[in-house]
């Protein structure tokens, strides 16, 4: 057997949940599948990952897991799934799921590669005995950024052999497309703005951390300055969470006098347009472990700025691809806005220098090469 050839894989994520953790699982899953790999996904019966999974092709197999990772019959049922699909390898997506992966291979599968690929912050140390045992069995743990590695090996007793830095893929061409216009984006979001408009945005899901109402209220002092500013926000709620905080973000839209300069667009399928017709992209967010929309705005070309926190921090060198500001600091997000709009050619040069630092480290090709060979590595 060619030991290079792609086998059966299958990927678990346990989630209702629609947001970066999810969508990412699905890409990946449709990419893999494109290079030939047989994929099954494992996932919660009516699930959006459930759904896109089997848009993009995939195997799907539905699970329940109510007893979590102690659940002895869910554990059953997997390792069904696993041996009817004649999985190689099992790829856990969702730190929620590992103990359940383990017991399936303690108890049913003990020669079965277990592969972690992280997709979020570990939070408080997890050196104790029942982590210490969980990560035991893995046979490799994927971090997406090299801080995150490193936080891993401070915070677990991970062995360091096992601890890989793959990278999350974008399919960057579509965020690239010079053929999409920044003219014609606007005209699709159906963004009619005064001549000389610079457009400030952020996208990604309405929620209090990803940092909205930081931007709205900054807005108010900075178009004293900059009068040719406007800003586009492109989300939905969090799935399952209601619409507290959308509510409350319009409501201060309209105290502040900002109706007719702040344009508020749903999710859109095409997040691409949604970049191109930036002129500036903002990333807020108080703690993002990746930062998805760092990537696909710098593989836009558009100058990010970023705050100084999280993932992001790794995303941009600052200056230099993008420029951090300081966490929910007006004073120091105003100033990062205001020294791009100041300092000639430097939006250029960072739209630049970025774009070419997210095809040449972010690409979805990149994420499944170094994602493979671990996979062969191990099964």
């Amino acid at each position: 057997m060619n030991s290079r050839a792609p086998f059966p894989l299958s990927i678990l994520c346990l989630s209702d949940s629609w947001g970066g953790l999810e969508l990412n699982t699905a890409r990946f899953a449709g990419w893999m599948r494109e290079r030939g790999w047989p994929v099954q996904v494992i996932t919660r019966a009516g699930s959006p990952l459930a759904a896109r999974a089997a848009e993009l092709g995939a195997t799907v197999v539905t699970l329940e897991n109510p007893w979590k990772a102690l659940d002895l019959p869910a554990a059953g049922r997997l390792a069904s799934a696993l041996r009817t699909f004649e999985s190689r390898a099992l790829l856990i997506s969702r730190n929620g799921d590992l103990g359940l992966a383990v017991l399936c291979q303690r108890l049913y599968l003990p020669e079965l590669p277990l592969v972690y690929q992280q997709h979020m912050q570990l939070g408080l140390a997890k050196r104790g005995l029942v982590h210490t045992l969980r990560y035991r069995a893995l046979a490799a743990w994927l971090a997406p950024l090299p801080g995150l590695a490193r936080q891993v090996l401070e915070k677990t007793r991970l062995s360091p052999e096992k601890l890989h830095v793959v990278p999350l893929g974008v399919e960057l061409e579509k965020f690239a497309d010079a053929q999409l216009t920044t003219a014609e984006a606007r005209r699709r979001l159906q963004l009619e703005l005064p001549p000389g408009t610079v457009l400030l945005g952020l996208v990604g899901r309405l929620d209090d951390g990803k940092g909205q109402d930081f931007v709205v209220e900054t807005m108010a002092g900075l178009r004293q300055q900059f009068p040719q500013l406007h800003l586009l926000l492109v989300g939905e709620p969090t799935r399952n969470e209601g619409n507290a905080y959308a509510d409350a973000l319009r409501t201060r839209i309209q105290e502040l006098g900002l109706s007719e300069v702040v344009h508020l667009r749903g999710f859109t399928p095409q997040p691409e347009v949604a970049y191109r017709a930036l002129d500036i992209s903002i990333t807020a967010s108080v703690s993002e472990t990746y930062g998805m929309v760092t990537i696909e705005a710098l593989a836009a070309g558009k100058p990010v700025l970023g705050a100084a926190a999280g993932g992001t921090r790794e995303l941009l060198d600052d200056s230099r691809t993008g420029l951090l500001f300081e966490l929910h600091n007006q004073a120091s997000f105003a100033a990062v806005v205001a020294r791009l709009l100041q300092e000639p050619g430097l939006m250029e040069r960072l739209g630049r220098a970025g774009q070419q630092e997210a095809f040449t480290t972010y690409s979805h090709h990149r994420q499944c090469e170094l994602t493979e060979q671990i996979l062969w590595a191990v099964a």
